[in-house]
């Protein structure tokens, strides 16, 4: 069985506890530590004058070939640590070092802007499937 999709989160909203333990999240962040021994990355983002740092188990990705102060996407599940802290067991871990960070950012508030005006809507506009036209034989 396959994972599900996963909605972009930004860091910060993960680390804050807006996200349910067991939720399957995309995030994104600079890798700024890896340890192969532990099986663990620690991504930072900057978010206004606070850096954000959230902890991925890589123990599925691994060979994990690590480029420090890279940026990479991340798919995976959010797990709660001891003490309260949370990690996302990644399930996919991508490099995407010289992707425009900022414009990722500004993508994924429209995203969010249009599913909830489209909520708003009650899902109007979305065809029914018996109102969907039949191909004509």
């Amino acid at each position: 069985m396959l994972p599900a999709p996963g909605v972009f989160h930004f860091p910060w909203e993960i680390r804050s506890g807006e996200v349910q333990e067991g939720a399957t999240v995309r995030t994104f962040g600079r890798l700024q530590s890896y340890s192969a021994e532990l099986s663990e990355a620690v991504l930072a983002t900057q978010h206004g004058p606070t850096q954000h740092q959230l902890t991925i188990h890589t123990g599925f990705v691994e060979p994990f070939a690590a480029l420090t102060g890279a940026q990479y996407l991340v798919l995976g599940e959010l797990e709660s640590r001891d003490g309260g802290a949370v990690a996302v067991r990644a399930r996919i871990l991508s490099c995407v070092d010289g992707a425009n960070m900022a414009m990722l950012q500004r993508a994924i508030a429209e995203q969010r802007s249009y599913f909830l005006e489209r909520e708003r809507a009650g899902g109007q506009g979305k065809p029914s499937p018996d109102t969907e036209q039949q191909p004509q034989p």
